[in-house]
């Protein structure tokens, strides 16, 4: 009887479906994780490129103008040194260095809007391609040419694009050093 009652395979099938789809759910759990991960990646990608791209279309503004045009505005300048985030970028040499940047009264040129123009706002925010918020900061810091001995100055443009719901979050930066002599 006891032989009888070892040899019985009832519930057996129970038994094998349940480990079966217990295995089954821990494979379709994965394909979900992947699935979530490969998405999010897709979106940081994205926002890094559309950040790329709205960094150049900023360096841009400023390789359009002449030497003498390339500059913040005064006042939009010493709103944007009260932020933390963009007074401590390292375009500035972080929080301690503090490099005096070019600034002026800027006047808008034929074709800009807002106040001031885009090409001579420190800091603003916008709306890109894809919907995300991006901050776009620029900076324009005095250089001299190291190991020239001159005296003529030069103007080193960084553009930073960050996540516009998370500022500690750079996802471009683009420079580029303007000349004196290429044009006045």
């Amino acid at each position: 009887m006891v032989r009888a009652r070892l040899r019985c395979e009832r519930g057996f099938g129970l038994i094998e479906l349940l480990m079966a789809m217990t295995m089954l759910n821990i494979g379709i759990l994965a394909l979900v994780a992947a699935f979530n991960s490969g998405a999010f990646a897709l979106r940081r990608s994205g926002m890094a490129s559309t950040a790329s791209a709205l960094a150049d279309q900023q360096m841009e503004l400023y390789r359009l103008n002449k030497y003498t045009a390339i500059l913040l505005d005064t006042t939009a300048e010493a709103t944007a040194r009260t932020d933390t985030t963009y007074n401590c970028d390292t375009a500035l040499s972080g929080c301690s260095g503090g490099l005096t940047q070019y600034t002026a009264t800027c006047t808008a040129l034929t074709g800009e809007t807002g106040s001031p123009p885009p090409r001579c706002n420190p800091s603003r925010v916008l709306i890109g391609p894809d919907r995300h918020r991006y901050r776009i900061d620029a900076y324009i810091v005095t250089q001299y040419p190291t190991g020239s001995g001159s005296s003529r100055q030069n103007k080193l443009v960084t553009v930073v694009v960050r996540d516009g719901n998370n500022t500690a979050t750079v996802l471009a930066r683009e420079s580029s050093t303007f000349d004196a002599a290429t044009g006045t």
